[in-house]
This record gives C-alpha cells, structure tokens and sequence, in this order.
C-alpha cells in the first residue's frame, strides 16, 4: 500500500507574523482607563464634599432647633418685672437664669453667643454646653415685630409679638471666618 504523499514532510500552515499590541495601542489604552479611574475618584471626592456639606446643615438645624425647644414654653418678657427691663434682668448672669424669651436677645440687643470658641457653647434645649462642638456657635436675636409684617423689626416693647432668631455658624480647621450655615427663625407664642 502506497499511498501518495506518504512519505512527504508537512509543512506548517502559515499564520503570518507574531502579532502584539502597538505602543499606540498599548498607549490609547492606558489613557482610556486613566481616565475611567480619575472619573471615578473625582465622583467619590465630589460625593464627600455634599456629605460634608449635608452633615454640616442638619449639625446646624439642630443646633438652631436646640434653642426653640428651649424657649418654646418662656413668656415673652419676665414674670416679676414685666417690661420693665429688654434683654437679662440685673440678676440673671447667666443663660441658667433666664425665665423669659427677651432675655436672650443679650445686653443692648445685640444678639447673644453662644460658641465653642469662648466655652459657652453651643448649648442644648437644657441650657449645657454640647461637648465636641469646636468651630460651631450659635447667636439668638429677639426682635419686636410687627404683627401684620413679621419682617419689619420694631423698638423694643413697641409690639406684643416677638421673632426670635437662632445664625448657626461654623468655622473649620482651615477656614479663615465662621460661615453661616443655617438661619432658623420663629415667633415667640406667649
């Protein structure tokens, strides 16, 4: 038996060259997973920076808030002497004493502090200091006001209906000035 070719040599089938990627190749790919990683580390920092900001808001909403729980049941001016003082009377020295809502607009009207820079504060709806608050204060204003128009301020005894006010700011490690975060307003009920 015989068979023709049997004794011939094979031959490889060709398959051309070895083939790999190109430096272009290699080069356009690199760039485009680059640039996938960056989105996506750009994305998680931007992510951060909103958590921040949102914890920062409902921080100061609370801290506003700590103040209207705690004035929510004081008359509007002080049981004992009626009117007859605006702000603390000459024996309250501090926020333990306060038994009105007019005591808490400060000495001259100018607002009263409460902030973790000096140690007064912020405070909670029991008057203490909130520990673990650095950078974070709290001002209340008190302000007679018009009762047809609760945003025109008026003198000092001239209205029967106040607006209190509670400015949240926060200062942070690296911020030059405190920036106001929340501003929180109601009107005193009684």
């Amino acid at each position: 038996m015989n068979t023709p070719n049997a004794g011939a040599k094979r031959e490889p089938l060709s398959r051309g060259p070895a083939r790999g990627f190109t430096l272009i190749e290699t080069a356009l790919a690199t760039v485009i997973v680059g640039v996938g990683v960056l989105a996506m580390v750009s994305a998680q920092a931007a992510f951060h920076q909103k958590n921040s900001w949102s914890t920062h808001v409902s921080t100061a909403m609370r801290l506003g808030n700590e103040i209207r729980e705690m004035t929510f049941n004081l008359p509007r001016h002080d049981p004992v002497t009626g009117d007859a003082y605006w702000g603390p009377e000459p024996r309250e020295d501090w926020v333990g004493d306060y038994d009105d809502v007019d005591d808490f607009d400060g000495e001259a009207g100018n607002g009263l502090v409460f902030s973790a820079a000096d140690g007064t504060g912020p405070i909670n709806a029991r008057r203490e200091v909130i520990p673990g608050m650095a950078g974070w204060s709290q001002t209340v204003r008190v302000m007679c006001v018009d009762p047809f128009d609760i945003t025109s301020e008026l003198e000092d005894f001239e209205s029967s209906m106040l607006r209190v006010e509670v400015v949240v700011h926060y200062q942070g490690p690296t911020d030059d000035q405190p920036i106001e975060i929340t501003r929180v307003s109601w009107i005193a009920p009684k």
